[in-house]
This record gives C-alpha cells, structure tokens and sequence, in this order.
C-alpha cells in the first residue's frame, strides 16, 4: 500500500501535468517531462492513466510535420477532476503552511528573535 507521501507526490504531478496539457495541450512528452522533472517513463504511465480515466484524449497534432506528434486534450470529466485536485491540493499546502508558521514561532520563542532576525524584547 502506497505512504501518503507518495500519493500526494503522485497526485501533485497529476495535478501538474493537467495544468500543463490544459495551457498546452501539443507539449512533448518529452517536454513535459523536462518541464515537471519527471522521467519520461513516469509521465508516459500518468498520461496513459489520464487517458484511461477519461480526462484527457489523445489526438493526431493535424499541422504537426512529424506525423508522431500528438495533442493532449483535457475532457470536460478531466477539466472537472483538474478543479478538485487544485483544491486538495490547495487545502494540504494550507495546512502545510499553517504547520509551518506554528513550528517557526516555537523556534523563534525556543532562539528568542523573530523571522527577521530581530532580537526580541525580554521584560
């Protein structure tokens, strides 16, 4: 069974590379790969299991000159799941964020400056 930090990493690149097709959708592979600092192999397994799932179709780019090129279009399905995973995602980084202001104010008090590097009062 996956960790959650794997499924959440999984989700984030799925997240990620609907961001992409959705701005573009004749990107490579290849350059959305290099893109995203994702194998090759691993956004050639996302995009077939984007496709599998019915959020993204696969269409002969038609004004390509290399007649292997394609073009990765978002499904009204995709668009919608795009949007949910915007939001679960957001809400993690929230609480990331949240989690992250709490254990930096414990460091400040533990060091006693601010996250400036002020010098805090002390009565």
């Amino acid at each position: 069974m996956p960790s959650n930090q794997n499924l959440s990493s999984r989700e984030e690149v799925r997240l990620n590379v609907l961001r992409l097709l959705q701005q573009s959708p004749q990107m490579s592979q290849r350059e959305i790969a290099s893109s995203l600092d994702v194998s090759l192999g691993g956004i050639n397994y996302c995009l077939r299991a984007l496709v599998d799932k019915g959020w993204v179709k696969v269409e002969n780019f038609s004004k390509s000159e290399q007649k292997l090129r394609y073009a990765y279009l978002l499904t009204p399905k995709g668009a919608k799941e795009k949007s949910k995973l915007t939001a679960q995602f957001l809400r993690r980084k929230l609480t990331e964020y949240e989690t992250l202001k709490q254990e930096i104010a414990a460091l400040e008090k533990e060091v006693g400056t601010t996250h400036r590097g002020q010098a805090l009062e002390t009565s």
